[in-house]
C-alpha cells in the first residue's frame, strides 16, 4: 500500500520541475539579445514509478507513478553549423580588409579625375610642347621647370601614402595579434571553468556559449581549427597549437607573418591584411618605381633631324661621336634607342655658359640613392637655373669659336613627342608602350581588383548571413516561442499546485473528520 502522503511528494516534484522550465524561459527570453547565446531547454522525465511493496509479487495492480523531474538543462547548438559559420566569417574578414585596402590605393591613385597624376603627366608633356615653341623664353623654361616639380612631388606624395598604408597594415598586424591573445585567453580560462562545473555533474551552458562566441571572434581574425577534448577546446592557429586546456601559446606578429608566408595562415583579416600589404600595395609601389625609372631612363626609340650637332663623345648604336671622328653632325636622320627623358636631355645643349654644354641628367635621386618614386625629383641644376633645361641639338662654328643655336627647339620637340612613344617597361609588360598607355593599366588592374574584391565581399557576407541565419534558427531565441513556453508551463505550474491543494483537503478530511463518531 502506497504512502498516505504518496501524492504531495508528487505534487511537490511537479512544481519543482515546472519552475525549473519557467526559470530557464525566463533566462531565455532575459538573453534574447545576448550575442553568442543559445537558448537552453530543461530536459523532463517521469521520476521512478513505486512498485507496490511485496515479498514475490503484489496483488495490487501496476505501478504507482510518482511524477516528473528533470534530468538536465541543455542548450541546443549544432556544432557543424559552428564550423561552417566560422569558415564564412574567416573568408568575409579577409575579403573585408582586402576590399578596404584597394578601395585606401583607389583613393591614393585618385583617376580618373581633373587632380589625378593622369592629369599631371599630361601638364608635363603640354609645357614640353609650349617650351618647343620658343625655347629662348624663360618663361617657357620655368614652367616645364614647375611642371616638372609638380610631377615628382605627386608621385612622393603617392609613394608616402604607400608606404603609410603599408606601415598602417603592418600595425594591424600587431594589434590583431593582440586581440588574437586575449581571445585565447579567455578560451582557456573558459576551458578551466567549464571543466571545473561539469565535472560536478552540470552543464556549463552559458560559459560554454561565452566560449564558443570568442571563438566566432576569433575566427574573423584568423582561421582555427578546433579540437574538442576533455580538458576543453584545443586551438589551432596558424599551424601551431595556441590553447590546449587552461594553457596559452601566445602569437605575435611575427609568427602570424611566418604562418602567412607557410601557407598555415589563409582567412580572417589577419590573412587579409597581410596579402594586402605583400601584394596590393607591393605590387603597385612597385609599378610606380617602374614608372619613374622608366620615364627617366627607360629605353626609347627617337629619330634625331639631319644636321643635329651631337655633343662631344656622345655614344649611340655603339658608335662615337666626336671631333676626331668628325661625326658629330649628323648627314641624315639617325634612329637611335635613349635612356629615358634622362638620355635624351643628354643629347642636347643648355643655355647655361657661353660654351655649349651638354644637358646632365634631367631626373636625379634626392639622396642619391637607387631612383623610385619615394625619391625622384627634378635636377638641383634646373631647379636653380632653368638654363640648364636642355632644348637645342644645333651648334654654329667650330673649335673654341662653336656656339649653340639657342632658337633651335629639336630637343624640345622630341621632348614633347616621347608622350606618344613607346618606352620598354622591362620584365612584366609584354611589349612597349606609352606612358599613358602603362599608368591607364595600373588604373585599370586596380579597378578590375577593387570591384572583384567588391563581389568578394557581397557573396561571403551573404553566405555568413544564410550560415548565421540556419545556426539562430536552431539555437537561438525566440520570443513568440518562449512566451507560448511561459503559458504553457505556467499553467501546469498551477494544475500542480491545485493538485497539491485538492490533496491537502483530502488529508485533512482524513485527519480530522474521521473516526469522530460518538464524540
Amino acid at each position: 500500500m502506497t504512502s498516505t502522503f504518496h501524492s504531495i511528494e508528487t505534487a511537490k516534484r511537479s512544481l519543482f520541475t515546472q519552475t525549473a522550465a519557467l526559470s530557464t524561459t525566463g533566462h531565455n527570453i532575459a538573453n534574447a539579445n545576448t550575442p553568442g547565446y543559445s537558448r537552453q531547454v530543461v530536459r523532463m522525465t517521469e521520476s521512478i514509478p513505486m512498485a507496490p511493496f511485496a515479498f514475490l509479487r503484489s496483488t495490487s495492480p501496476g505501478q504507482l507513478g510518482t511524477g516528473s523531474e528533470f534530468v538536465s538543462i541543455e542548450r541546443i547548438r549544432e556544432s557543424f553549423l559552428d564550423d561552417q559559420f566560422r569558415k564564412e566569417s574567416s573568408s568575409q574578414g579577409a575579403w573585408d580588409v582586402r576590399f578596404s585596402t584597394l578601395g585606401k590605393l583607389e583613393a591614393t591613385l585618385n583617376e580618373p579625375s581633373d587632380s589625378g597624376l593622369a592629369k599631371v603627366i599630361n601638364n608635363f608633356w603640354d609645357a614640353w610642347s609650349d617650351f618647343s615653341q620658343d625655347p629662348q623664353d624663360i618663361t617657357n623654361r620655368k614652367i616645364v621647370k614647375e611642371t616638372t616639380l609638380a610631377l615628382t612631388d605627386a608621385i612622393n606624395q603617392m609613394s608616402r601614402q604607400m608606404n603609410d598604408l603599408s606601415s598602417d597594415l603592418t600595425n594591424s598586424v600587431d594589434l590583431q595579434a593582440s586581440s588574437i591573445n586575449s581571445l585565447l585567453s579567455q578560451v582557456a580560462s573558459l576551458n578551466s571553468n567549464i571543466n571545473k562545473i561539469e565535472s560536478l555533474g552540470d552543464n556549463a551552458n552559458d560559459l560554454r556559449d561565452q566560449r564558443d562566441y570568442a571563438m566566432d571572434q576569433l575566427s574573423k581574425i584568423a582561421n582555427v581549427q578546433i579540437v574538442p577534448l576533455e580538458t576543453g577546446y584545443q586551438v589551432t592557429l596558424a599551424g601551431q597549437i595556441v590553447v590546449a586546456g587552461d594553457v596559452v601559446t601566445a602569437v605575435t606578429g611575427a609568427t602570424l607573418q611566418a604562418g602567412y608566408e607557410g601557407g598555415t595562415l589563409t582567412g580572417g583579416e589577419t590573412f587579409g591584411t597581410l596579402h594586402s600589404r605583400d601584394v596590393y600595395v607591393a605590387d603597385y609601389k612597385n609599378q610606380l618605381n617602374q614608372l619613374v625609372n622608366t620615364i627617366a631612363n627607360g629605353e626609347v626609340e627617337i629619330t634625331l633631324p639631319a644636321g643635329s650637332v651631337l655633343p662631344e663623345g656622345t655614344i649611340l648604336n655603339n658608335i662615337v661621336y666626336s671631333n676626331a671622328n668628325n661625326n658629330r653632325t649628323l648627314g641624315s636622320d639617325l634612329k637611335v634607342s635613349v635612356n629615358g627623358i634622362n638620355g635624351l636631355h643628354k643629347l642636347g645643349y643648355t643655355l647655361a655658359g657661353n660654351s655649349p654644354t651638354a644637358g646632365g641628367d634631367f631626373f636625379v635621386s634626392k639622396d642619391g640613392s637607387p631612383l623610385s618614386a619615394d625619391n625622384v625629383t627634378l635636377s638641383q641644376l634646373i631647379k636653380d637655373d632653368p638654363n640648364y633645361i636642355a632644348s637645342s641639338i644645333r651648334t654654329a662654328g667650330t673649335g673654341t669659336d662653336e656656339k649653340i643655336v639657342a632658337g633651335n627647339n629639336s630637343l624640345a620637340l622630341l621632348m614633347s613627342g616621347l608622350k606618344i612613344s613607346k618606352f620598354d617597361f622591362g620584365a612584366g609588360f609584354s611589349k612597349p608602350a606609352t606612358i599613358d598607355d602603362f599608368f591607364t593599366s595600373i588604373v585599370g588592374q586596380i579597378g578590375v581588383e577593387s570591384k572583384e574584391a567588391e563581389r568578394q565581399v557581397q557573396n561571403a557576407t551573404l553566405l555568413t548571413e544564410q550560415v548565421d541565419g540556419s545556426r539562430q534558427s536552431i539555437s537561438g531565441v525566440s520570443l513568440d516561442e518562449e512566451m507560448s513556453n511561459l503559458i504553457k508551463f505556467q499553467h501546469a505550474y498551477g494544475a500542480a499546485s491545485r493538485f497539491m491543494t485538492t490533496f491537502d483537503e483530502l488529508l485533512d478530511k482524513l485527519i480530522n473528520g474521521t473516526g469522530v463518531v460518538g464524540r
